[in-house]
């Protein structure tokens, strides 16, 4: 009975702005620069889940989504976290303990980008070293690299903003000849290459947020990947609470556990017995997903394929429109990168323009965003940190950049508004 309702539901329901484009009306309608694109599969799966499902908090659907998201993006093992800040927190806690990383260890990272790609590595006691951009490309100067590396170098961090990657060749060859990690946070670069690659097979570990502006969404989530089995274990106890045992969904019930002996003699100085699922190795945090995003990522990698053809697709459209009418550009492409796009930069000739865009923009129900934080040493929670004078593309990157959306639900309707909207400038 109840399963015949969940798809009763599911046909009719539709969230809410996918909804409004099937009945767009320009100028009255929003023309939202992103958000979930899904349909009455993801709402099915999440009502069985939530309602039917043996496990509330992450089981047996996050388990089969983890599995199935490793085997698409090529990756060997993948941990899901309730949002893609979370899996940078993850990801920089557990690099830190299973390389027995130091306080005030360095990651060289870009000050352009979202605030939480830099706030883990602050929260982690490590140091984040700022290289500034350059830009055309809007992406960290790689000739500035070598020099910021020190003897308390670990890692570079990578965070392609809109997709957009830098020169990864170097970056590689800079961190191989150097002894220093690559590391990703993959947040808007799901699908984005390099090569014949994906990008992210190029870091020794990497995160992807499910928030609903990206390319897959599971309302909110996220997702650390490596091929290193051991890294990940440490990232599956740092964010489950520090926790030894691995025991998850149906596993759960097994009378000994997964490892056979869940009741043992577990602690060194104490000599009885103890469940394992209460032994603790790290301090770590409880940033678990309920185990309905699992359900919901599953069917969002059915639909990938369609939404990253329709962001090339609709990327290229839209700049295209707005450079035809506007004296603005784009930002540079490098040959071997093959972006698979979370927006459309947009570079003006001054603030002025910038400012003046994107007022007329915002006039006519058109949604904008800055390049996120600009130079994130501009923000009260970060001007500690370093001169935010000493990066000057980054604060050209606030003061003459913003993007446009590309997501996979606009249509013939949106676009035909946009036409009419740019060549009325």
């Amino acid at each position: 009975m109840i399963k015949q309702k969940i798809k009763e539901i599911s046909k009719i329901a539709k969230p809410s702005h996918i909804q409004n484009y099937d009945n767009f009306e320009p100028g009255k309608s929003y023309v939202l620069y992103s958000g979930q694109y899904w349909n009455e599969k993801e709402i099915e799966l999440a009502l069985t889940a939530f309602l039917t499902g043996n496990w509330i908090a992450s089981g047996d659907n996050v388990i089969e989504f983890q599995k199935q998201f490793s085997k698409k993006f090529k990756v060997e093992y993948s941990h899901m976290v309730n949002s893609g800040s979370s899996a940078n927190l993850a990801m920089l806690a557990s690099l830190k303990t299973y390389f027995k990383w130091n306080d005030g260890d360095e990651i060289i990272v870009s000050p352009v980008g979202f605030a939480t790609t830099i706030a883990p590595i602050m929260q982690t006691n490590l140091k984040p070293v700022f290289i500034d951009i350059e830009f055309e490309t809007l992406n960290f100067d790689v000739n500035l690299i070598e020099d910021a590396i020190t003897e308390k170098t670990k890692a570079v961090f990578v965070s392609p903003v809109l997709a957009n990657p830098p020169d990864m060749d170097r970056i590689v060859e800079i961190c191989n000849r150097r002894n220093i990690l690559l590391i990703g946070d993959n947040c808007d670069t799901l699908g984005t290459k390099w090569g014949n690659k994906y990008i992210h097979e190029l870091y020794f570990s990497w995160t992807c947020s499910f928030y609903p502006a990206h390319h897959i969404s599971t309302g909110e989530g996220g997702m650390v990947s490596s091929n290193d089995p051991d890294f990940i274990e440490t990232v599956r106890s740092i964010s489950w609470w520090g926790r030894d045992c691995y025991c998850a969904g149906s596993n759960n019930t097994l009378p000994c556990g997964t490892c056979g002996k869940r009741f043992s003699n577990w602690l060194d100085n104490y000599d009885g017995i103890i469940d394992h699922k209460y032994i603790f190795r790290y301090a770590g945090y409880n940033i678990k997903p309920l185990d309905l995003q699992g359900a919901i990522g599953i069917a969002q990698l059915e639909k990938f394929e369609e939404i990253e053809t329709k962001r090339r697709l609709y990327k290229k459209r839209i700049e295209t429109i707005v450079t035809k009418y506007i004296d603005v550009k784009s930002a540079k492409i490098l040959e071997k990168a093959d972006p698979s796009w979370f927006g459309v930069p947009i570079i003006c000739k001054s603030q002025e323009q910038k400012e003046f865009v994107v007022d007329f923009i915002e006039s006519h129900k058109i949604q904008t965003r800055p390049y996120f934080a600009g130079n994130i040493l501009l923000h009260p929670g970060f001007k500690h940190l370093d001169d935010y004078k000493k990066y000057p593309n980054a604060n050209l990157a606030l003061s003459h950049v913003f993007f446009l959306g590309c997501p996979p639900f606009y249509n013939e309707k949106v676009f035909e508004y946009l036409e009419e909207v740019f060549s009325s400038w």
